[in-house]
């Protein structure tokens, strides 16, 4: 996929471990982690919206895209 999900950059820059934003976004851990490492097709926007509210932080700080496949 063309697509990178950075969630683990953003997270990091802001210091926010895995658990703390599972509780701010309501989402589980488990689904946070497979975006966070990537192995996710699809986000709904409204995860999305969450993230970046929880974050403070733009849809394109979490998102890259490559013309190159990994």
């Amino acid at each position: 996929m063309a697509i990178i999900l950075r969630l683990d950059r953003v997270m990091a820059d802001r210091k926010i471990s895995l658990n703390e934003l599972s509780e701010r976004v309501g989402v589980s851990n488990v689904n946070l982690s497979k975006i966070k490492t990537g192995k996710v097709s699809a986000i709904r926007f409204s995860t999305l919206d969450a993230i970046c509210r929880a974050l403070d932080c733009q849809p394109g700080d979490l998102l890259e895209y490559t013309d190159k496949e990994p």
